[in-house]
């Protein structure tokens, strides 16, 4: 029997992040990435961010959609979970991949966050993504396009047997 509290018990539990994005598509199929200004390093990602505090995978994407799209999200179904380990100072991270689809492409970007946005053909998310989300990415396309349902992937690689 242990003498810790249920505060220091849950102390001690590791700490987690959680970020939404969502897998919009064009008519063609192409997928909606978004140029990012504060990632010089990696300036091209998917639509969406961290969640807040107390805040849904599902809540957090409507929000960053609305934020940074300046549009509103029908959020159709989850494609992808991903489980990231911690890469110091960042702690490990859950992944939320939604399907998405935009009331229209007039989109309002946050200049301070957004510098553009660009439809890419599936096939060509590796040449802008980092490989790491380019996997995800890559895993949600085949998930929307084989309605398979959601994808668990530790670090973007599909660890399940399944259509991924």
């Amino acid at each position: 029997m242990s003498s810790q509290s249920d505060e220091e018990f849950f102390a001690n539990l590791p700490a987690t992040r959680g970020a939404a994005g969502a897998l919009i598509r064009s008519a063609a199929g192409d997928v909606l990435l978004v140029k990012r200004v504060y990632a010089p390093d990696e300036p091209w990602g998917v639509p969406g961010g961290m969640m807040e505090a107390d805040e849904s995978p599902l809540t957090a994407c409507r929000r960053e959609i609305a934020e940074e799209l300046g549009v509103s999200a029908r959020v159709r179904a989850l494609l992808v979970v991903d489980w990231v380990p911690a890469l110091p100072p960042r702690t490990a991270a859950h992944q939320w991949l939604f399907r998405v689809d935009v009331a229209s492409t007039g989109f309002r970007l946050p200049p301070e966050e957004l510098s553009g946005w660009e439809w890419v053909p599936p096939a060509r998310l590796p040449d802008h993504l980092p490989a790491r989300v380019a996997r995800r990415m890559l895993a949600a396309v085949s998930a929307d396009d084989n309605q398979s349902g959601p994808a668990y992937l530790e670090h973007g690689h599909a660890v399940l047997p399944g259509p991924v």
